[in-house]
């Protein structure tokens, strides 16, 4: 028997994280051992379950992260589809080895970095959410949140033929990174013309019923987002909630806001991935993980910009205080392991 001993952040109580020692147990059949090279921080969720938010609650201590990126280093009986050396992500939490099921780990390409793997899920996130929408070309999309999220659906949104896209944020850095990032124009809700620029952003087309978005994309799960969100769905549009709900929505006139418009809604919730078997519009986590790791491969995902923070792993603590205070200058941060 190994005994790997190991480091893993862990969060003590709410807005408490230090770094702790474990031991890291044997593989079981059908189970590899993955030494860490980097893991990726989630800022909106992560600090979401650190604080204990609205559908976001649960006891402490406990672990964190679903953005691993390492080696294996042993398997288990029965495992003949990776082997020990071979660079793979998995969803494990922040830390410096995991024992995890060989079947959610997934190759990553000679030519991805690590840094660039660690997005492997908040890519498939994103994609999946963007795959529900059903974008066709031209169609006008816009984004609530410049967070990672947010940002990612936006740029797919864009490859998926969208245009315009526009993001909607209220940190005015964040709407600039966004218009650098590819985003055809970034919105402040806050203005008082704010449906009026979007109107005005929205080319108009004959064939729709007024100059307004045909898809409109949650990524922040704020009430007040979800609610401006179906104010300025145009008729008979997609509207993908896919960032988490914090907490009720209230004042939704669902004749005016969507029943008389036709809207669609769409809960994009990652739970809702399916296991074994991708079809039109539902991929399989495999397939999304992959398709994002070909995507950054290839050139046409670039998530370099996406990273303001890369530190090594016990300085975890300092990169989740700021986190938790919303500074909104952390977008990507990343841990290194190794």
């Amino acid at each position: 028997m190994t005994r790997r001993h190991a480091k893993r952040v862990v969060w003590t109580a709410p807005g408490e994280v230090s770094l702790e020692d474990i031991t890291v147990r044997d593989p079981h059949e059908g189970e590899v051992v993955v030494g860490a090279e980097a893991t990726l921080i989630s800022p909106g969720t992560e600090r979401a379950f650190l604080l204990g938010m609205d559908n976001a609650k649960g006891a402490f201590p406990r672990a964190s992260g679903y953005s691993y990126v390492g080696h294996i280093e042993e398997v288990g009986p029965g495992v003949d589809t990776h082997t020990v050396g071979e660079r793979v992500v998995c969803a494990a939490s922040h830390m410096s080895h995991a024992v995890v099921p060989a079947d959610r780990c997934v190759h990553v390409p000679a030519h991805v970095s690590c840094e660039d793997a660690t997005f492997f899920n908040l890519c498939a996130i994103a994609l999946q959410g963007v795959r529900k929408a059903r974008i066709e070309l031209g169609e006008a999309v816009v984004t609530f949140g410049g967070g990672l999220i947010g940002l990612l659906a936006m740029r797919l949104a864009r490859l998926s033929g969208a245009a315009p896209v526009i993001t909607v944020d209220l940190h005015e850095s964040r709407r600039d990174f966004a218009c650098e990032y590819g985003a055809d124009k970034a919105l402040d809700p806050r203005d008082e013309a704010f449906a009026d620029h979007i109107r005005e952003a929205v080319t108009p087309m004959e064939s729709k019923a007024s100059n307004a978005p045909q898809v409109v994309i949650d990524a922040t799960g704020f009430p007040e987002a979800i609610l401006q969100a179906f104010h300025i769905a145009g008729w008979m549009a997609r509207v993908v909630l896919l960032g988490s709900s914090r907490g009720t929505t209230p004042d939704v006139d669902f004749y005016r806001d969507v029943h008389k418009k036709g809207l669609t809604l769409l809960g994009a919730h990652a739970s809702t991935i399916p296991d074994n078997e991708s079809s039109a519009g539902l991929w399989t986590w495999r397939n999304e993980v992959e398709t994002a790791l070909r995507l950054i491969e290839g050139g046409r995902l670039d998530v370099q910009p996406l990273i303001t923070d890369r530190l090594p792993a016990h300085k975890a603590p300092e990169v989740f205080g700021r986190i938790a205070a919303w500074d909104p200058a952390v977008l990507g941060a990343v841990l290194q392991w190794a």
